[in-house]
């Protein structure tokens, strides 16, 4: 029987019977000693030896010779038990892939962005959860409020972080941190003389404003704290953030920002933080998912957010 007849013949019969049975086998061939695998599997010697016949009756072939001085493989056993091993070890691998990803241990979580990686309580947060489940693979989508949203109830995105404005979203929340409002300042103006930057300072001053993403939220706080002061000269900006600080270093505009996006430095771009009367200005933050999402690496990193940032809001507390 030459050997790719019996892969075809052990594949046929890890069908049939248990993948213990093929374990039995190689654990014998290994002891030489129907006695001493037995013992070492804590079934009857009988079992044993009933189950390695009921192999062979199925392959039509002898897989071991029987001796007084012991059990060891035929030549047909050694290609048989090669095998074997092969199918053993590949099912236990799937097992083991399977239980981790159903455990949260692997897998994929795709996140929904609405901040700056630089920097910061996300950053510092995936940093954590990477380390605690490096075999899941962390999958981030930037994008603003109405698009992340969408790809929640979608499920192309398991969860959303996102600062806290969506009174429309009837699904799981949990509060998270704060960030201050900060001011990248072009080097050498005047505002860069002051350790922190009242709103009242930028009444006036050009704003470079971001189109997409933040750009809507930053607008409705600028009109909040400046409409007062009479029209403000918004230059409005369809670029990336990189290019939004090559437009401040240029001394084009201020540019608004979080502060979570401070962590990386531009040449000529100073950050100062922007205060109210009571303190600085801050944006909350919240993680937004769906109840009815399944996916396993969903619940360990939700658990790490709760452990950084526990709610303790006053439903909650009385629960």
């Amino acid at each position: 029987m030459d050997s790719d007849l019996m892969h075809r013949n052990a594949l046929r019969i890890a069908t049939d019977i248990a993948l213990r049975h093929l374990r039995w086998a190689v654990i014998a061939a290994q002891h030489r000693s129907l006695r001493k695998a037995a013992e070492s599997l804590n079934v009857r010697q009988s079992t044993l030896s009933r189950t390695l016949r009921g192999l062979e009756d199925r392959l039509e072939a002898d897989l071991f010779e029987r001796t007084n001085g012991g059990t060891r493989p035929t030549l047909i056993g050694r290609e048989f038990l090669e095998t074997a091993r092969r199918i053993i070890e590949e099912a236990d691998a799937a097992f083991a892939k399977l239980k981790a990803m159903s455990s949260g241990q692997a897998g994929r979580l795709t996140i929904g962005v609405y901040a700056s990686l630089a920097a910061g309580n996300l950053r510092a947060t995936l940093a954590e959860y990477h380390k605690r489940f490096p075999e899941v693979d962390i999958h981030t989508i930037d994008g603003a409020h109405d698009r992340l949203l969408f790809d929640l109830v979608a499920g192309a995105v398991d969860v959303a972080v996102m600062t806290a404005c969506c009174p429309n979203w009837d699904d799981r929340k949990l509060p998270l941190w704060s960030e201050r409002v900060i001011a990248a300042v072009p080097e050498g103006h005047p505002l860069c003389e002051k350790p922190v930057i009242r709103w009242a300072d930028l009444a006036g001053q050009p704003l470079l404003v971001k189109q997409r993403r933040s750009g809507p939220e930053m607008r409705k706080l600028i009109a909040a704290k400046l409409d007062a002061f009479g029209a403000q000269r918004l230059l409005h900006q369809d670029v990336s953030f990189d290019r939004l600080m090559s437009l401040v270093g240029a001394g084009i505009g201020i540019c608004l920002m979080l502060e979570g996006a401070t962590g990386a430095r531009y040449d000529g771009v100073v950050y100062r933080e922007i205060q109210d009367h009571d303190g600085p200005t801050r944006f909350n933050f919240a993680a937004y998912w769906r109840e009815a999402n399944k996916n396993p690496t969903l619940g360990p990193f939700l658990d790490i957010l709760r452990e950084r940032y526990p709610d303790l809001s006053p439903d909650v507390a009385a629960g």
